[in-house]
Protein backbone atom coordinates (compact mmCIF):
# COMPACT_ATOMS: atom_id res chain seq x y z
CA UNK A 1 0.00 0.00 0.00
CA UNK A 2 1.30 3.69 -1.07
CA UNK A 3 1.80 6.17 1.73
CA UNK A 4 1.28 9.47 2.31
CA UNK A 5 3.95 11.76 5.00
CA UNK A 6 2.34 15.28 6.37
CA UNK A 7 4.32 18.29 7.01
CA UNK A 8 5.24 18.35 10.47
CA UNK A 9 2.91 19.48 13.12
CA UNK A 10 -0.22 18.59 10.46
CA UNK A 11 -1.11 15.42 11.96
CA UNK A 12 -2.79 17.71 14.92
CA UNK A 13 -6.15 17.90 13.21
CA UNK A 14 -5.96 13.78 12.80
CA UNK A 15 -4.84 13.44 16.25
CA UNK A 16 -8.59 14.96 17.03
CA UNK A 17 -10.04 12.35 14.89
CA UNK A 18 -10.88 14.60 11.73
CA UNK A 19 -11.55 12.78 8.72
CA UNK A 20 -9.74 15.13 6.12
CA UNK A 21 -6.19 16.10 4.97
CA UNK A 22 -5.95 18.63 2.90
CA UNK A 23 -3.57 19.10 0.46
CA UNK A 24 -1.31 21.37 1.77
CA UNK A 25 -0.45 18.85 4.72
CA UNK A 26 0.81 16.44 2.81
CA UNK A 27 4.75 16.48 2.25
CA UNK A 28 5.22 13.90 -0.29
CA UNK A 29 3.81 10.39 -1.31
CA UNK A 30 6.32 7.54 -1.01
CA UNK A 31 4.90 6.32 -4.85
CA UNK A 32 2.30 8.74 -6.81
CA UNK A 33 -1.45 7.17 -5.48
CA UNK A 34 -4.35 6.52 -8.45
CA UNK A 35 -7.65 8.79 -7.69
CA UNK A 36 -9.74 6.57 -5.17
CA UNK A 37 -6.67 4.22 -4.02
CA UNK A 38 -6.68 3.46 -0.64
CA UNK A 39 -3.20 5.14 1.14
CA UNK A 40 -1.77 5.12 4.52
CA UNK A 41 -0.66 8.26 6.38
CA UNK A 42 2.11 9.03 8.53
CA UNK A 43 2.80 11.47 10.51
CA UNK A 44 6.54 13.04 9.96
CA UNK A 45 8.95 13.70 13.22
CA UNK A 46 12.55 14.61 13.58
CA UNK A 47 14.56 12.50 15.95
CA UNK A 48 16.39 12.63 18.28
CA UNK A 49 19.54 13.94 16.47
CA UNK A 50 17.97 16.11 14.63
CA UNK A 51 18.80 15.11 11.14
CA UNK A 52 16.45 12.12 10.63
CA UNK A 53 13.04 11.68 10.22
CA UNK A 54 10.53 9.08 12.24
CA UNK A 55 7.43 8.02 11.19
CA UNK A 56 4.29 6.97 13.04
CA UNK A 57 1.27 5.57 11.54
CA UNK A 58 -1.79 7.69 12.10
CA UNK A 59 -4.43 6.81 9.63
CA UNK A 60 -5.91 5.09 6.25
CA UNK A 61 -8.34 6.72 3.59
CA UNK A 62 -8.94 7.01 0.32
CA UNK A 63 -6.66 9.74 -2.14
CA UNK A 64 -8.59 11.99 -4.28
CA UNK A 65 -6.91 15.12 -6.25
CA UNK A 66 -8.28 18.30 -5.06
CA UNK A 67 -8.32 20.12 -1.89
CA UNK A 68 -9.41 17.51 0.49
CA UNK A 69 -7.04 14.84 -0.39
CA UNK A 70 -7.42 12.08 1.47
CA UNK A 71 -10.25 11.26 2.91
CA UNK A 72 -10.25 9.32 6.33
CA UNK A 73 -11.71 5.74 6.76
CA UNK A 74 -9.69 4.41 9.39
CA UNK A 75 -7.69 4.98 12.57
CA UNK A 76 -6.49 1.42 13.59
CA UNK A 77 -4.80 0.23 10.37
CA UNK A 78 -7.83 -1.96 9.22
CA UNK A 79 -7.82 -3.66 5.92
CA UNK A 80 -10.53 -1.42 3.99
CA UNK A 81 -12.28 -4.19 2.09
CA UNK A 82 -15.61 -5.92 1.98
CA UNK A 83 -15.65 -7.01 5.96
CA UNK A 84 -14.66 -3.37 6.70
CA UNK A 85 -17.99 -2.00 5.12
CA UNK A 86 -20.07 -5.00 6.45
CA UNK A 87 -18.77 -3.71 10.35
CA UNK A 88 -19.50 -0.43 9.30
CA UNK A 89 -22.57 -0.34 7.80
CA UNK A 90 -24.33 -2.95 10.65
CA UNK A 91 -23.23 -0.46 13.10
CA UNK A 92 -25.06 1.94 11.23
CA UNK A 93 -27.81 -0.23 11.05
CA UNK A 94 -27.51 -0.45 14.81
CA UNK A 95 -28.09 3.44 15.33
CA UNK A 96 -31.36 3.28 12.77
CA UNK A 97 -33.04 0.75 14.64
CA UNK A 98 -31.97 2.46 18.15
CA UNK A 99 -33.62 5.81 16.83
CA UNK A 100 -36.53 4.09 15.45
CA UNK A 101 -36.74 5.02 11.91
CA UNK A 102 -35.22 1.47 10.32
CA UNK A 103 -39.13 -0.35 11.08
CA UNK A 104 -39.51 -4.43 10.52
CA UNK A 105 -42.36 -5.25 8.17
CA UNK A 106 -44.05 -8.51 8.35
CA UNK A 107 -47.13 -9.85 10.25
CA UNK A 108 -50.66 -7.90 10.45
CA UNK A 109 -49.32 -4.16 11.73
CA UNK A 110 -48.70 -2.00 8.17
CA UNK A 111 -44.82 -0.65 8.19
CA UNK A 112 -45.20 3.12 9.26
CA UNK A 113 -41.61 4.17 7.48
CA UNK A 114 -39.53 2.00 5.54
CA UNK A 115 -37.32 5.33 4.42
CA UNK A 116 -34.32 6.34 5.89
CA UNK A 117 -30.77 7.43 5.15
CA UNK A 118 -28.65 4.16 6.06
CA UNK A 119 -25.04 5.67 5.54
CA UNK A 120 -24.34 9.10 5.89
CA UNK A 121 -20.79 10.21 4.98
CA UNK A 122 -18.75 11.65 7.38
CA UNK A 123 -21.30 10.95 10.21
CA UNK A 124 -21.15 7.47 10.01
CA UNK A 125 -17.39 7.20 9.54
CA UNK A 126 -17.78 6.42 5.65
CA UNK A 127 -16.81 9.97 4.19
CA UNK A 128 -17.98 10.11 0.27
CA UNK A 129 -20.37 7.72 0.99
CA UNK A 130 -24.26 8.23 1.06
CA UNK A 131 -27.18 5.77 1.28
CA UNK A 132 -30.90 6.08 1.23
CA UNK A 133 -32.92 3.17 1.80
CA UNK A 134 -36.66 3.30 -0.07
CA UNK A 135 -38.36 -0.26 0.85
CA UNK A 136 -36.55 -2.47 -0.38
CA UNK A 137 -34.34 -0.57 -2.49
CA UNK A 138 -31.20 1.10 -1.19
CA UNK A 139 -29.63 4.20 -3.89
CA UNK A 140 -26.02 4.50 -3.31
CA UNK A 141 -24.15 7.77 -3.71
CA UNK A 142 -20.63 8.42 -4.42
CA UNK A 143 -18.74 11.39 -3.44
CA UNK A 144 -15.50 10.54 -3.62
CA UNK A 145 -13.63 8.70 -6.25
CA UNK A 146 -12.61 6.12 -3.44
CA UNK A 147 -16.23 5.21 -2.90
CA UNK A 148 -17.28 5.42 -6.87
CA UNK A 149 -14.18 2.45 -7.33
CA UNK A 150 -15.61 0.51 -4.03
CA UNK A 151 -19.14 0.89 -5.26
CA UNK A 152 -19.11 -3.10 -5.42
CA UNK A 153 -17.98 -3.75 -2.24
CA UNK A 154 -20.69 -1.53 -1.10
CA UNK A 155 -23.60 -3.22 -2.05
CA UNK A 156 -22.68 -6.16 -1.20
CA UNK A 157 -21.87 -5.33 2.18
CA UNK A 158 -25.64 -3.67 1.83
CA UNK A 159 -27.31 -6.44 0.63
CA UNK A 160 -25.23 -9.26 3.37
CA UNK A 161 -25.68 -6.85 6.27
CA UNK A 162 -29.85 -5.76 5.06
CA UNK A 163 -30.48 -9.52 3.98
CA UNK A 164 -34.05 -9.83 2.17
CA UNK A 165 -35.44 -6.35 3.41
CA UNK A 166 -32.80 -4.98 0.58
CA UNK A 167 -33.56 -6.57 -3.01
CA UNK A 168 -32.16 -3.80 -4.90
CA UNK A 169 -29.37 -1.25 -4.91
CA UNK A 170 -29.19 1.48 -7.68
CA UNK A 171 -25.91 3.69 -7.91
CA UNK A 172 -27.04 7.26 -8.52
CA UNK A 173 -23.66 9.44 -9.05
CA UNK A 174 -23.47 11.02 -12.16
CA UNK A 175 -23.73 14.52 -9.91
CA UNK A 176 -22.09 13.91 -7.22
CA UNK A 177 -18.42 12.66 -8.61
CA UNK A 178 -15.82 15.36 -9.41
CA UNK A 179 -16.00 15.33 -13.00
CA UNK A 180 -12.23 16.41 -13.50
CA UNK A 181 -11.59 12.37 -12.36
CA UNK A 182 -13.51 11.74 -15.72
CA UNK A 183 -15.13 8.64 -14.86
CA UNK A 184 -17.39 8.29 -17.34
CA UNK A 185 -19.75 7.38 -14.55
CA UNK A 186 -23.60 6.43 -15.23
CA UNK A 187 -26.71 5.44 -12.91
CA UNK A 188 -28.05 2.20 -12.60
CA UNK A 189 -29.05 -1.00 -10.59
CA UNK A 190 -26.11 -2.62 -9.03
CA UNK A 191 -28.28 -5.34 -7.58
CA UNK A 192 -31.59 -6.04 -8.55
CA UNK A 193 -33.57 -3.92 -10.82
CA UNK A 194 -37.00 -3.97 -9.67
CA UNK A 195 -38.38 -0.10 -10.37
CA UNK A 196 -41.65 -0.29 -7.99
CA UNK A 197 -40.77 3.16 -6.70
CA UNK A 198 -43.40 3.95 -3.79
CA UNK A 199 -41.95 4.18 -0.07
CA UNK A 200 -43.78 4.99 3.23
CA UNK A 201 -42.80 7.83 5.33
CA UNK A 202 -44.62 8.19 8.62
CA UNK A 203 -47.53 6.29 7.33
CA UNK A 204 -47.58 8.41 3.91
CA UNK A 205 -46.68 7.14 0.44
CA UNK A 206 -44.92 9.01 -1.89
CA UNK A 207 -43.06 7.93 -5.37
CA UNK A 208 -39.00 7.88 -5.33
CA UNK A 209 -37.80 9.28 -8.40
CA UNK A 210 -34.41 7.67 -8.04
CA UNK A 211 -33.64 7.21 -11.55
CA UNK A 212 -33.88 10.86 -12.87
CA UNK A 213 -34.65 12.75 -9.71
CA UNK A 214 -32.35 15.51 -7.02
CA UNK A 215 -30.09 13.98 -5.01
CA UNK A 216 -30.95 9.91 -3.83
CA UNK A 217 -34.88 10.72 -5.18
CA UNK A 218 -36.63 12.30 -2.05
CA UNK A 219 -35.24 14.76 0.61
CA UNK A 220 -34.97 12.35 3.89
CA UNK A 221 -34.03 14.78 5.77
CA UNK A 222 -37.04 17.01 6.49
CA UNK A 223 -39.03 13.89 7.48
CA UNK A 224 -39.57 15.26 11.64
CA UNK A 225 -39.67 18.58 10.16
CA UNK A 226 -42.84 17.45 8.09
CA UNK A 227 -44.28 15.87 10.83
CA UNK A 228 -43.69 19.22 12.69
CA UNK A 229 -45.65 21.39 10.07
CA UNK A 230 -48.63 18.54 10.23
CA UNK A 231 -49.52 19.99 14.23
CA UNK A 232 -49.46 23.77 12.61
CA UNK A 233 -51.53 22.86 9.33
CA UNK A 234 -55.07 22.44 10.54
CA UNK A 235 -57.74 25.32 9.43
CA UNK A 236 -54.61 27.16 7.52
CA UNK A 237 -54.05 27.83 3.96
CA UNK A 238 -50.99 26.23 2.86
CA UNK A 239 -48.36 27.63 0.55
CA UNK A 240 -45.14 25.19 -0.30
CA UNK A 241 -42.43 27.02 -2.09
CA UNK A 242 -39.75 24.72 -3.82
CA UNK A 243 -41.99 22.00 -3.32
CA UNK A 244 -39.31 18.84 -5.68
CA UNK A 245 -42.26 16.24 -4.68
CA UNK A 246 -44.73 17.76 -2.25
CA UNK A 247 -43.53 15.98 0.77
CA UNK A 248 -44.91 19.09 2.73
CA UNK A 249 -47.80 19.33 0.66
CA UNK A 250 -49.57 16.44 1.71
CA UNK A 251 -48.07 16.02 5.62
CA UNK A 252 -50.12 19.79 5.59
CA UNK A 253 -53.22 18.09 3.96
CA UNK A 254 -53.02 15.38 6.52
CA UNK A 255 -53.15 18.23 9.46
CA UNK A 256 -56.45 19.30 7.99
CA UNK A 257 -55.44 22.02 5.63
CA UNK A 258 -58.00 23.86 4.50
CA UNK A 259 -55.91 24.31 1.00
CA UNK A 260 -52.77 23.66 0.05
CA UNK A 261 -50.61 24.99 -2.63
CA UNK A 262 -47.30 23.81 -4.11
CA UNK A 263 -45.10 25.56 -6.39
CA UNK A 264 -41.59 24.81 -8.21
CA UNK A 265 -39.88 25.80 -11.04
CA UNK A 266 -39.73 22.76 -12.60
CA UNK A 267 -43.21 20.82 -14.30
CA UNK A 268 -41.47 17.29 -13.81
CA UNK A 269 -41.40 18.41 -10.09
CA UNK A 270 -44.95 18.96 -9.88
CA UNK A 271 -45.91 16.63 -11.69
CA UNK A 272 -44.48 13.94 -9.06
CA UNK A 273 -45.93 16.36 -6.26
CA UNK A 274 -49.44 15.65 -7.98
CA UNK A 275 -48.73 12.09 -8.19
CA UNK A 276 -47.76 12.02 -4.08
CA UNK A 277 -50.96 14.16 -3.13
CA UNK A 278 -52.82 11.25 -5.17
CA UNK A 279 -51.33 8.26 -3.62
CA UNK A 280 -52.52 9.94 -0.15
CA UNK A 281 -55.54 11.88 -1.10
CA UNK A 282 -57.01 10.81 -4.26
CA UNK A 283 -59.29 13.56 -5.58
CA UNK A 284 -58.76 15.91 -3.06
CA UNK A 285 -60.03 19.35 -4.19
CA UNK A 286 -57.79 21.11 -1.73
CA UNK A 287 -54.42 20.81 -3.62
CA UNK A 288 -52.92 23.04 -6.45
CA UNK A 289 -49.92 22.94 -7.64
CA UNK A 290 -47.75 25.35 -10.13
CA UNK A 291 -44.88 25.29 -11.86
CA UNK A 292 -43.35 28.52 -11.79
CA UNK A 293 -40.51 30.67 -10.63
CA UNK A 294 -40.58 31.24 -6.90
CA UNK A 295 -39.63 34.71 -6.42
CA UNK A 296 -42.49 35.59 -9.43
CA UNK A 297 -44.91 33.64 -7.26
CA UNK A 298 -44.00 35.61 -4.34
CA UNK A 299 -44.61 38.48 -5.99
CA UNK A 300 -47.38 38.66 -7.53
CA UNK A 301 -49.39 36.87 -4.84
CA UNK A 302 -51.93 38.21 -2.64
CA UNK A 303 -50.83 39.69 1.13
CA UNK A 304 -52.38 37.64 3.22
CA UNK A 305 -53.64 35.13 0.46
CA UNK A 306 -51.52 32.11 3.19
CA UNK A 307 -51.40 31.64 6.78
CA UNK A 308 -48.62 29.02 6.95
CA UNK A 309 -45.83 29.50 4.11
CA UNK A 310 -42.62 26.57 3.80
CA UNK A 311 -39.52 28.05 2.14
CA UNK A 312 -37.37 25.07 1.35
CA UNK A 313 -34.93 26.09 -1.26
CA UNK A 314 -32.24 24.45 -2.97
CA UNK A 315 -28.70 25.34 -1.40
CA UNK A 316 -28.00 29.50 -2.36
CA UNK A 317 -24.21 28.68 -1.98
CA UNK A 318 -22.47 25.68 -1.82
CA UNK A 319 -18.43 26.72 -1.51
CA UNK A 320 -17.69 29.10 0.36
CA UNK A 321 -17.02 32.26 -2.24
CA UNK A 322 -21.02 32.31 -2.74
CA UNK A 323 -21.11 33.33 0.69
CA UNK A 324 -21.91 36.81 0.17
CA UNK A 325 -24.71 36.24 -2.49
CA UNK A 326 -26.94 33.29 -0.90
CA UNK A 327 -26.91 35.70 2.25
CA UNK A 328 -28.80 38.24 -0.26
CA UNK A 329 -30.74 35.88 -1.78
CA UNK A 330 -31.80 34.12 1.97
CA UNK A 331 -32.86 37.77 2.97
CA UNK A 332 -34.92 38.25 -0.08
CA UNK A 333 -36.64 35.12 -0.17
CA UNK A 334 -37.91 35.24 3.21
CA UNK A 335 -38.77 39.54 3.08
CA UNK A 336 -40.87 38.90 0.17
CA UNK A 337 -42.51 35.91 2.50
CA UNK A 338 -42.84 37.99 5.68
CA UNK A 339 -44.81 40.84 3.70
CA UNK A 340 -47.20 38.64 2.05
CA UNK A 341 -47.96 36.27 5.04
CA UNK A 342 -51.30 36.73 6.87
CA UNK A 343 -50.71 38.18 10.40
CA UNK A 344 -50.79 35.73 13.08
CA UNK A 345 -49.07 33.13 9.89
CA UNK A 346 -46.59 30.55 10.63
CA UNK A 347 -43.41 30.39 8.40
CA UNK A 348 -41.16 27.68 7.98
CA UNK A 349 -37.65 28.54 6.37
CA UNK A 350 -34.79 26.47 5.60
CA UNK A 351 -30.97 26.81 4.24
CA UNK A 352 -29.40 23.27 3.54
CA UNK A 353 -25.80 25.27 2.43
CA UNK A 354 -23.32 23.82 4.47
CA UNK A 355 -21.64 26.89 4.37
CA UNK A 356 -24.24 29.18 5.78
CA UNK A 357 -23.92 28.94 9.65
CA UNK A 358 -26.85 28.66 11.61
CA UNK A 359 -26.09 32.14 12.79
CA UNK A 360 -25.64 33.57 9.67
CA UNK A 361 -29.10 31.84 8.39
CA UNK A 362 -30.69 33.54 11.10
CA UNK A 363 -28.82 36.87 10.40
CA UNK A 364 -30.52 36.78 6.73
CA UNK A 365 -34.01 35.64 8.67
CA UNK A 366 -33.61 38.66 10.68
CA UNK A 367 -32.73 41.45 8.30
CA UNK A 368 -35.65 39.98 6.43
CA UNK A 369 -37.58 40.70 9.11
CA UNK A 370 -36.46 44.20 10.21
CA UNK A 371 -36.93 44.59 6.09
CA UNK A 372 -40.66 43.68 6.16
CA UNK A 373 -40.90 45.87 9.27
CA UNK A 374 -42.79 42.29 10.90
CA UNK A 375 -42.75 41.64 14.50
CA UNK A 376 -41.61 37.79 14.54
CA UNK A 377 -41.08 35.26 17.20
CA UNK A 378 -39.10 32.18 17.13
CA UNK A 379 -41.04 29.23 17.87
CA UNK A 380 -38.63 26.60 16.91
CA UNK A 381 -35.15 26.00 15.69
CA UNK A 382 -34.93 22.95 13.10
CA UNK A 383 -31.79 20.70 12.05
CA UNK A 384 -31.40 17.51 10.42
CA UNK A 385 -32.71 14.52 11.70
CA UNK A 386 -30.59 11.52 13.82
CA UNK A 387 -30.28 9.48 10.78
CA UNK A 388 -28.01 11.97 9.38
CA UNK A 389 -25.76 12.09 12.19
CA UNK A 390 -23.29 14.36 12.85
CA UNK A 391 -19.59 13.40 13.91
CA UNK A 392 -18.41 15.32 16.61
CA UNK A 393 -15.11 15.20 15.55
CA UNK A 394 -16.42 16.80 12.39
CA UNK A 395 -18.44 19.81 12.98
CA UNK A 396 -19.22 20.80 8.91
CA UNK A 397 -21.49 17.82 8.84
CA UNK A 398 -24.08 20.19 10.88
CA UNK A 399 -25.90 21.51 6.99
CA UNK A 400 -29.57 21.92 7.46
CA UNK A 401 -31.03 24.44 9.92
CA UNK A 402 -34.67 25.52 9.89
CA UNK A 403 -36.54 28.29 11.83
CA UNK A 404 -40.16 27.76 12.75
CA UNK A 405 -41.62 31.77 12.89
CA UNK A 406 -44.65 33.22 14.10
CA UNK A 407 -45.50 36.25 12.34
CA UNK A 408 -47.58 39.14 13.39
Amino acid sequence: MKQAFLRKGKEDSLNRFHPWIFSGAIHHFSEQPEEGEVVEVYASTPNENGKDWDFKYIATGHFQIGSIMIRILSFSGEEIDEDFYKRKIAVALDVRKAIGVCQETGGDKECQNNTFRLIHGEGDNLPGLVVDVYGKTAVLQAHSVGMHTDRMMVAKAIKEVMGDKIENIYYKSETTLPFKADLGQENGFLIGGDKDDIAVENGLRFHVDWLKGQKTGFFVDQRENRALLQKFAKDRRVLNMFCYTGGFSFYAMRGGANLVHSVDSSQKAIDLTNSNVELNFPGDPRHKAFAQDAFKFLDEMKKGEYDLIILDPPAFAKHKDAVKNAMKGYSRLNQKAFEKIQSGGILFTFSCSQVITKDAFRTAVFTAAAHARRNVRILYQLHQPADHPINIYHPEGEYLKGLVLYVE
